[in-house]
């Protein structure tokens, strides 16, 4: 498929379905509520913070009068709080799942609340155990919409050091999180179509954007200044955060999507650009065998069996 000029003027009708987006208090997470909230859909906003997801539903609530919104606590660091928030929505049908939450970088290690390294535990194992837990709820033509990025072309799965315990690399870990995502996309989608499911299973990324992960107070002040130096960059010359959610809504939303599909920006080295478009594939992204043990260690790490 040629990339496109898909814009949210071509985000087909929402309305009765019912969408939950990691993350969704901010960045890229906020437009993709935004954007189905202002097509129909019932939107759930899942976050760590209660509070900031309030605040979230609010600026959503001001640009769409009468948007249906549902806010949830979710702590992706916490494979007890995954649990806890899976049993809220037990029954309730869901047709667009967004596992689009994400550390990114941290300068020191920092583990979850389950002793895993922090972005391997909430970027990958987080999301994993979220998508077992509602796999039942997912209506038959759902859709799961996994968040990678342009770093998965540098990542590597280390089998031998997932936690990042004998040597962690703040981007390196980053790196490999993002690739062992796109390689759940995949092998999700490839489990979905062996048990004969119709449920759809899709990557995409943002390109570069300028999000909260560029102003993390965690980085100390000369950090976090030059963070928010290259964010007024990003935001000039690279992707701004609604640009950014395109590829997120087009893999969500547009018909033309293809299940096992992975989209992004067409512009300089898909780091931006109003086109959308399919994406390219590092070559360890597709490796399968490896992706199916990446699912197997997941599944122990969670305490969940899926597909």
């Amino acid at each position: 498929m040629a990339s496109l000029k898909w814009t949210t003027n071509d985000i087909p009708d929402q309305t009765g379905k019912r969408a939950l987006v990691t993350g969704a208090n901010s960045g890229i997470g906020f437009y993709t509520a935004l954007e189905l909230a202002r097509h129909g859909a019932t939107v759930v906003l899942a976050s760590r913070d209660p509070r900031k997801a309030a605040e979230a539903a609010a600026r959503i609530l001001k640009e769409v009068p009468g948007a249906k919104l549902e806010k949830s606590s979710l702590d992706l660091a916490s494979l007890a709080s995954v649990r806890a928030f899976a049993t809220t929505q037990t029954d309730i049908p869901l047709d667009l799942l967004i596992n689009n939450a994400g550390v990114m970088a941290p300068p020191k290690r920092k583990e979850t609340l389950d002793g895993m390294e922090l972005q391997f535990g909430t970027n990958v194992v987080g999301h994993f155990a979220l998508t077992a837990l509602l796999l039942p709820s997912l209506t038959p033509a759902a859709r799961v919409v996994t968040l990678a990025s342009i770093a998965h072309k540098s990542g590597k799965l280390d089998f031998n050091d997932l936690q990042s315990t004998a040597r962690y690399n703040p981007m390196r870990a980053y790196q490999q999180s993002k690739l062992a995502d796109l390689m759940f996309a995949f092998e999700l989608q490839r489990r979905l179509k062996l048990a004969g499911s119709a449920i759809e299973s899709i990557a995409a990324h943002p390109g570069v954007a300028n999000t909260n992960l560029f102003h993390s107070p965690e980085h100390g002040t000369l950090i976090s200044a030059a963070r928010r130096f290259m964010g007024v960059l990003f935001d000039n010359f690279l992707n701004s955060q609604p640009s950014g959610a395109l590829p997120t809504l087009y893999a969500a939303t547009a018909p033309e999507a293809k299940p096992g599909g992975y989209y992004g920006p067409q512009g300089f080295q898909e780091m931006r650009g109003g086109d959308v478009g399919p994406a390219k594939v590092a070559p360890q992204a597709r490796d399968e065998a490896a992706a199916a043990h990446l699912w197997k260690v997941c599944e122990e790490l969670c305490g969940l069996q899926m597909l």
